[in-house]
């Protein structure tokens, strides 16, 4: 978009060329464009130093108030003379284009030429006057003359507004354009965050691309006007030969982008919308070639794409506007005050306006005004829709009234032969229920028969680990009483008592009675340990085997994996179990039903382990339960098994689908278990692939009215 600035200034520059002679500069006190009277010196090889300049005079009388060198890699050399005819001795030379990159001020001090020397390239704090012009100070006694230097280098199109003034009159009129670059600033934030808040509510793109055109034409006339370096990139100087660039190719990307939305180009001039991606290619090579360093390539793409799309717009609003649509209208009458606005700024640069505070800020007046309009334009776009909407739905009306009258029609044919084909679709339904409940006790019948199996196995361990301990037992507790039978006895007799302990000793040694009391404490340990599993074990069933609960209760996950483990610990075999378990609050659910849910899994990955490992060891199981996301909880299953391709994956949840062999499984177990978790609120998801083993991740609410 800035490369249209430019190319009306060369386009206009034949017009406002006027040949004058260089003559001394007068300076009265008041503020002035010296342009006019300035003489310029081309340094191609920018090789040329100041003492070979000052004694060539080879030095051209400027043709222009604002003189424009083109684009060019020369170095140019600019001399004038001053004669102070006011009573000021401190003047500043202000050269208002901060796009410029280097600048060399020579003035005369005590006989001898001094100079000053400011970059963009470097921080603005390292500048006198933080300003994102080229302030320069002029120390000239009245009623004295001198003759005064500039080099000038720039990567972009170099135009030399050059203005001689008082301190106090140049520093009041940098605070003036701040003040009013603050104001423009403030439309574009206003206008792009109100536009915003209209698309977090309607989601219509228009409103997003309008924003981020805002964004970007703000960022380019505050960059061309020296502000983003002076308030954003005055830390890294370096930023703002991309941004120039960049900047204005996205606002010419975001402009197009919008226009096709906003107009709606694909359905009105569809042959017009299909020329939008080539300027929009344009730009982004643009922005390429500038990141690259290619500064005059880049910087002529803008040029020619600003072009293409200023034209391609301006074409496409007039015909969608000789449509009657509306909103285009409004673009057109918008997208003209923007650019009048900017051949108002250009004609002032060229000397065919003046320069004052109206010419100097036409750009961004037109800008502001165009992104009002603009804005308008997008809240009368919304009642143009709504009213093509009302009718296009009094229309729909209209032909569902029709419709309905054909359908009564049709509906008296179709009635007869509803009634015949519903009879034989309850007949249908009939046996397809029967087939399910067969199908779903069998399922259940499957799982009882893994309860039961599991249950007899679990018990018969610390079961047996008792009654094996019963006959040690009783025969210790025997000799023992026999022992204390033999001690009474003793006891009793009239033998002396050294005798009667010689004899007790005796006995203790002979009946080894120290090693019956550890003997004993040791079996009845082991009763007390087999007896403290059974009752964990009937502890994992009560919790296990509330299959057919129908209400919802708070229950712990970690204790209903137990279970589900406990049912299924006698197929683990090799395969070992590895539980990361967090602390979880209890859940509102179905209890029985999740348990069943847990062994259908984990009785599929053991499956799957077999079926990889072939009993060997290696086989591993993984469990590990959290919090997740406050409201949730998550369960992940996890084995190492054969794992499964995309289609199985695909297919796992559907009825009667099993890898099983036949008479292993019904096909029914996953399909179950997704219904229960569905019930709860809840997601299941599998990863897996061939070799990999499977991952089953379970998330359930906390609570049932958890918003899903």
């Amino acid at each position: 978009m800035k490369s249209i600035f430019y190319l009306i200034f060369c386009l206009l520059s034949v017009a406002g060329s006027k040949i004058f002679g260089q003559h001394n500069i007068q300076f009265t006190g008041k503020t002035e464009v010296i342009g006019k009277d300035i003489g310029i010196f081309e340094d191609p090889s920018g090789k040329l130093d100041f003492s070979y300049v000052r004694a060539s005079g080879k030095f051209v009388p400027s043709k222009q108030a604002n003189p424009d060198l083109g684009l060019s890699k020369s170095n140019f050399w600019i001399k004038f003379t001053i004669n102070n005819a006011s009573q000021l001795s401190q003047l500043i030379l202000d050269l208002e284009n901060p796009t410029v990159t280097d600048c060399h001020f020579y003035f005369p001090e005590d006989g001898v030429y001094k100079s000053i020397y400011l970059s963009n390239r470097w921080p603005i704090s390292q500048r006198k006057y933080q300003q994102p012009d080229f302030l320069f100070d002029i120390k000239l006694k009245p009623d004295s003359t001198a003759t005064f230097y500039m080099k000038i280098k720039g990567s972009e199109q170099l135009i030399i507004p050059l203005i001689l003034g008082s301190r106090l009159d140049i520093i009041r009129s940098k605070m003036n354009a701040q003040v009013l670059w603050g104001i423009f600033i403030g439309i574009i934030a206003v206008m792009a965050a109100y536009n915003f808040l209209l698309f977090l509510f309607t989601k219509d793109k228009s409103y997003l691309w309008y924003v981020l055109y805002c964004l970007f034409i703000g960022l380019t006339q505050t960059t061309l006007n020296g502000y983003t370096y002076h308030y954003l990139f005055g830390g890294y100087p370096w930023l703002i030969n991309k941004v120039i660039i960049i900047f204005p190719a996205l606002a010419g990307i975001t402009a197009m982008l919008f226009v096709r939305k906003f107009l709606e180009t694909k359905n009105r001039t569809p042959t017009l919308h299909k020329l939008f991606p080539y300027p929009a290619t344009l730009y982004l090579l643009a922005i390429v070639f500038r990141l690259a360093g290619f500064d005059e390539i880049s910087f002529r793409m803008i040029d020619i794409s600003a072009l293409a799309t200023t034209l391609l717009m301006y074409i496409v609003a007039i015909k969608i506007s000789f449509q009657g649509f509306r909103p285009a209208k409004y673009f057109l009458i918008a997208w003209t005050i923007f650019f009048v606005g900017i051949i108002l700024y250009s004609l002032r640069n060229l000397g065919l306006l003046p320069y004052n505070a109206f010419t100097s800020y036409t750009m961004g007046l037109g800008t502001a005004i165009e992104l009002t309009l603009l804005s308008i334009a997008l809240a009368d776009r919304i009642t143009v829709l709504k009213r093509e909407k009302e009718l296009s739905q009094a229309k729909a009306i209209k032909i569902a009234h029709e419709n309905e009258r054909i359908i009564r029609e049709q509906n008296k044919t179709l009635e007869i032969m509803v009634e015949q084909r519903t009879s034989d679709l309850n007949a249908a339904l009939e046996d397809l229920k029967l087939t399910e409940t067969q199908l779903v006790e069998s399922e259940k019948m499957a799982t009882l028969g893994q309860l039961t199996a599991g249950i007899a196995h679990e018990i018969n361990n610390p079961i047996n680990f008792v009654t094996s301990n019963i006959s040690p037992l009783r025969r210790d507790i025997d000799a023992l009483y026999n022992t204390l039978n033999y001690i009474e006895q003793i006891a009793l007799s009239e033998l002396p008592k050294e005798e009667k302990l010689a004899k007790i000793e005796l006995h203790h040694k002979k009946e080894e009675t120290d090693y019956l009391r550890e003997e004993i404490a040791y079996l009845i340990s082991g009763i007390h340990n087999g007896a403290s599993r059974t009752a964990e074990i009937v502890k994992g069933l009560k919790l296990f085997s509330r299959l057919d609960e129908d209400s919802l209760k708070y229950a712990s996950i970690n204790e209903g994996i137990d279970s589900a483990m406990i049912i299924i610990s006698n197929q683990l075999g090799n395969i070992k179990v590895v539980k990361n378990y967090s602390t979880l609050p209890l859940i509102e659910c179905y209890p029985g039903k999740l348990n069943q849910v847990f062994l259908n899994i984990l009785s599929n990955a053991i499956f799957a382990i077999d079926k990889s490992f072939d009993k060997r060891p290696g086989g591993q199981i993984t469990i590990t339960t959290c919090l997740h996301q406050a409201n949730y909880v998550e369960i992940i299953i996890e084995d190492n098994g054969i794992g499964m391709d995309e289609d199985t994956r695909n297919k796992i949840f559907n009825p009667f689908f099993t890898t099983k062999e036949v008479g292993e499984g019904t096909g029914l177990g996953m399909s179950i278990s997704h219904t229960i978790i569905m019930k709860h609120n809840g997601i299941i998801q599998i990863k897996s692939s061939p070799g990999d083993g499977a991952r089953f991740i379970i998330n359930l609410p906390l609570r049932q009215d958890t918003p899903t």
